[in-house]
C-alpha cells in the first residue's frame, strides 16, 4: 500500500471537487476515503483499526496546521456529500471505529462521492454526466415500462432479470438505459468495450461496496473468437466469477444477436466448428433474460416525435422539410430530435 495522498498547498487544492464549507477538512475527507487502506476497512480487522486509529491521529494535527498555515473561505459551490461530512466527523473526534462505519455505508472513492462512472480498465466517475429527460423518448412506452419495473425489482433488492435492449440505430436504445439514472439510489457503470477483458476485477470491487450497480454496456457486438465474448458468456452463464448479486447487466445491440460477421447458418456440410461458433452467438444473446426491441419508426411515429422536441405542431412547409431531412438518415427518435433543434429559434 502506497502512502496517502494529501494536500500540501492552496493550489494542490484547486484540482478537488470540494464542496462549500473550510476547504481543508473535506480535503482531508476525500483523502481518508482515498486511502491506500480503504478497501480493507470494509473487513476490518485489529490489526487495520489500530493503523486507523494511527493515521487519524497523526491526520488530525495537520490538518490544523494546514488550516493555520492557510486559512481559506469556501472554494467549492456544491452542498457536501453525507460521504464527506461523516468522515470529517470522524476525522476530528480521532475515531477509527466511525471512519470504518463510513466506508461500510458508502464505499471508498469514487463510489462514496458519484453514482455514474467509466470503466475502461479503470474506474473514473462522471462528475456532470448528461441525463436524457424522462419525456425524451416518445413511441416506446410499454419498453420502457418493462425496463423500470425490471430496474426496480433490483434497486429493491429483489430478483431481477439481465436485460438486453436490441433495435435499429437511432431508435434510443442507449437513452433508455441512461434514463434508469432518475431512479432513486440508481448508480451506473458504462463499460468500455475494450475493457470487457478486465470485467472480473471490476465485479470483484462492485461485490464488496453497499450499493447496486447497473453495468451499461452499450453498442454490444461481439464475435466468438474474441476473448471478450467468453468473458462476457461465461458472465452471463453464472459461473463462478459470474455478476454479483448488486450488480445487474444493462446491454444494447444494434444485432439480435450481438456478433459481427455471422453471416447465414452453417451449410450442412460445413464442420462441427462453424456449428459451435453458431451456438455460441445464440447462447449469448439467451443468457439475457429480458430483451426489449426498439423497431424503426415509421412516418407517422417520426412525425408525432418531431411535434415533440419543437414543443409545437408542425407547419405544411415544416412537415415536407421534416420528411426531406429524414430521407438520407431514416425515421428514428434521433432523426426527429436533430431536426428539430435544427428548427429551434425558427418561426412556423
Amino acid at each position: 500500500m502506497g502512502p496517502m495522498e494529501l494536500p500540501k498547498t492552496p493550489l494542490d487544492l484547486l484540482d478537488l471537487d470540494l464542496p462549500r464549507g473550510e476547504p481543508w477538512g473535506y480535503a482531508f475527507a476525500q483523502s481518508l476515503l482515498k486511502a491506500p487502506w480503504a478497501w480493507r476497512a470494509l473487513r476490518p480487522t485489529p490489526g487495520l483499526m489500530q493503523l486507523l486509529r494511527q493515521d487519524l491521529e497523526a491526520l488530525s494535527l495537520e490538518l490544523e496546521e494546514r488550516r493555520r498555515e492557510y486559512p481559506l473561505a469556501d472554494l467549492g459551490e456544491r452542498p457536501p456529500y453525507p460521504a464527506e461530512e461523516e468522515a470529517l466527523a470522524a476525522l476530528l473526534a480521532r475515531n477509527p471505529e466511525a471512519l470504518a462505519r463510513v466506508l461500510q455505508a458508502h464505499g471508498p472513492y469514487p463510489f462514496a462521492l458519484y453514482r455514474t462512472f467509466r470503466f475502461f480498465g479503470e474506474v473514473r466517475p462522471l462528475e456532470n454526466p448528461r441525463l436524457p429527460r424522462e419525456d425524451e423518448l416518445l413511441g416506446y412506452e410499454e419498453q420502457l415500462k418493462a425496463l423500470k419495473a425490471n430496474a426496480l425489482r433490483f434497486l429493491s433488492g429483489k430478483p431481477a432479470l439481465h436485460t438486453l435492449l436490441y433495435g435499429a440505430r437511432g431508435t434510443g436504445k442507449s437513452t433508455a438505459a441512461k434514463s434508469l439514472l432518475h431512479l432513486p439510489q440508481a448508480r451506473m457503470v458504462e463499460v468500455e468495450p475494450k475493457a470487457l477483458d478486465h470485467l472480473e476485477s471490476l465485479l470483484e470491487r462492485l461485490a464488496l461496496l453497499p450499493h447496486r450497480f447497473f453495468l451499461f454496456l452499450d453498442d454490444l457486438s461481439l464475435d466468438p473468437k474474441e476473448e471478450a465474448f467468453h468473458h462476457l458468456k461465461a458472465l452471463l452463464e453464472g459461473s463462478l466469477e459470474g455478476p454479483p448479486e448488486n450488480v445487474l447487466l444493462v446491454a444494447t445491440s444494434n444485432r439480435r444477436h450481438l456478433v459481427r460477421h455471422l453471416g447465414e447458418n452453417p451449410l450442412p456440410g460445413e464442420g462441427p466448428t462453424a456449428w459451435d461458433a453458431l451456438q455460441d452467438a445464440l447462447a449469448l444473446s439467451e443468457r439475457f433474460g429480458l430483451v426489449l426491441t426498439f423497431p424503426p419508426f415509421d412516418k407517422a411515429l417520426y412525425l408525432q416525435a418531431v411535434v415533440h422536441h419543437l414543443g409545437r405542431s408542425l407547419t405544411p412547409k415544416e412537415e415536407a422539410e421534416a420528411l426531406r431531412f429524414a430521407l438520407q438518415k431514416g425515421f428514428s427518435g434521433r432523426v426527429a430530435r436533430q431536426f428539430a433543434l435544427s428548427q429551434l429559434g425558427t418561426t412556423p
